[in-house]
């Protein structure tokens, strides 16, 4: 029974992270309608008119927040919500996809290593061969084979945007698991959301969003209201449930899932053609997330060990 309720957790992560590859699909519509800050604080702003009731409906007995709690809390909003928006479409804007990808895809190697330093969280070789041969894989996607790509790269001012995605996400995740220990993923998500939100909204009102809503169109609208729906409110909340079940170190692998299923959505959706390399990367990240969390039957000897009790 223990094990069948882990593969749900597998299952309910790899949902999440499927959904964020779908984000990269519906943030194209989206943004021939809006601007990118605009984009970002609708998604969270039609997420928390979701999340609030939700919360309200279903955690009744909730411990009231403490001033500390709510300090995390807003660190939860500026770091996963408005500065990782922020950075992610910036990047977006000024940096070759290829890059920004390559940086996004280091993220689980940090999260993993400030995990097991930060939060004592146990971290097997698995663990790490899983993650490695995972990053193999969406290093193969994202360059399509063609490892020269990153000899011709040179140092830019926006690497320390993609840095900052890179580092505010992995603080998320970690911050998060600390969270998680009082709060369940519900709470967690909602109050992050909703200062996220807020902290998004100078940024959007920058951005005169009042000239776009005029012109914008209805699969616009659809891109954001599918941001809000499934990508930020089911998304984030599986998320949050997998850390609190799992840890942030292995629930970071299946982050790698998300460019697998950004591809595949956009052949489908996009016409963009599948290639072989693309397959092979693929099943690098699929095999590299079973190795990472597949259930030993042995034990073996931990990198970094939790502390207990």
């Amino acid at each position: 029974m223990e094990r069948k309720k882990q593969w749900m957790i597998y299952g309910m992560l790899t949902f999440a992270t499927s959904t964020w590859g779908s984000a990269f699909i519906a943030g194209k519509v989206a943004i021939e309608s809006f601007d990118p800050a605009t984009i970002s604080f609708l998604r969270f702003f039609g997420a928390a008119l979701l999340l609030f009731p939700i919360m309200w409906l279903v955690e009744k007995n909730t411990p009231k927040p403490r001033k500390k709690d709510w300090v995390l809390f807003a660190l939860l909003g500026l770091t996963g919500v408005a500065i990782y928006n922020i950075c992610f479409f910036l990047a977006s804007k000024h940096a070759p996809v290829i890059k920004s990808s390559l940086f996004i895809a280091a993220n689980p190697m940090l999260i993993m290593l400030l995990s097991g330093l930060l939060l004592k969280e146990t971290i097997s070789k698995r663990n790490v061969i899983g993650l490695l041969l995972a990053f193999a894989g969406v290093v193969t996607i994202v360059t399509e084979g063609n490892l020269m790509i990153f000899f011709r790269f040179q140092f830019e001012p926006i690497d320390f945007v993609l840095l900052g995605a890179v580092i505010t996400w992995a603080l998320y995740s970690v911050i998060g698991r600390v969270v998680l220990r009082k709060y369940s993923s519900i709470v967690s998500t909602t109050y992050a959301v909703g200062f996220g939100t807020l902290f998004l909204l100078p940024f959007s009102l920058f951005e005169k969003p009042w000239q776009s809503i005029a012109t914008s169109t209805l699969p616009a609208w659809l891109a954001i209201a599918h941001m809000s729906v499934f990508v930020t409110v089911i998304g984030f909340i599986l998320y949050y449930y997998g850390i609190q079940k799992i840890g942030a170190a292995k629930a970071s692998i299946f982050i790698n899932v998300m460019p697998v299923s950004a591809v595949i959505m956009a052949t489908v959706f996009l016409g963009e053609t599948l290639t072989l390399t693309t397959v092979i990367g693929a099943l690098f990240v699929i095999s590299g997330v079973y190795v990472g969390t597949a259930v030993r039957r042995q034990k073996e000897k931990p990198i970094s060990h939790a502390k207990t009790g």
